[in-house]
């Protein structure tokens, strides 16, 4: 579904169990914009067990399918992420480097970097506080 404005795509998942449209975007969002050859993905809500079904990683698997090589997730809007966010996240990692594509993450709050550094996570992946800065590593 296109955002308003054209601003972006919200990814949707079949998910397991019902849920209104205004219940999936209440408890998460997944939407994407362009930045030259840079491709930012807009993530809000937890990365949490219960709270997502791989949306994350069907996103990215879904922009690397239709040729998408450079792709920024900010994670400015994720206050929370357990086991299976970062599953996710890794999932994601992978996914696109099997494809020769570059994945980075952009402004993960501190809950966040905490989880991903004692999970010994965070030396994998370019982390960047600035989005400018990030969108100018791609090169």
């Amino acid at each position: 579904m296109d955002l308003p404005g054209g601003r972006g795509t919200i990814f949707q998942t079949n998910l397991p169990h019902k849920l209104s449209e205004s219940d999936i975007i209440a408890r998460m969002r997944i939407g994407t914009k362009q930045q030259g050859d840079v491709t930012v993905i807009d993530f809000e809500g937890r990365l949490a067990l219960g709270d997502t079904e791989e949306e994350l990683v069907q996103a990215i698997v879904a922009l690397l399918q239709q040729g998408h090589r450079k792709i920024l997730i900010d994670l400015s809007g994720i206050d929370y992420i357990d086991s299976n966010g970062l599953g996710e996240l890794v999932h994601g990692f992978r996914a696109a480097r099997d494809q020769g594509a570059v994945l980075k993450l952009l402004r993960p709050q501190d809950r966040v970097r905490q989880t991903l550094q004692l999970s010994m996570l965070l030396p994998l992946f370019e982390i960047y506080e600035d989005e400018e800065e990030a969108l100018e590593s791609f090169g």
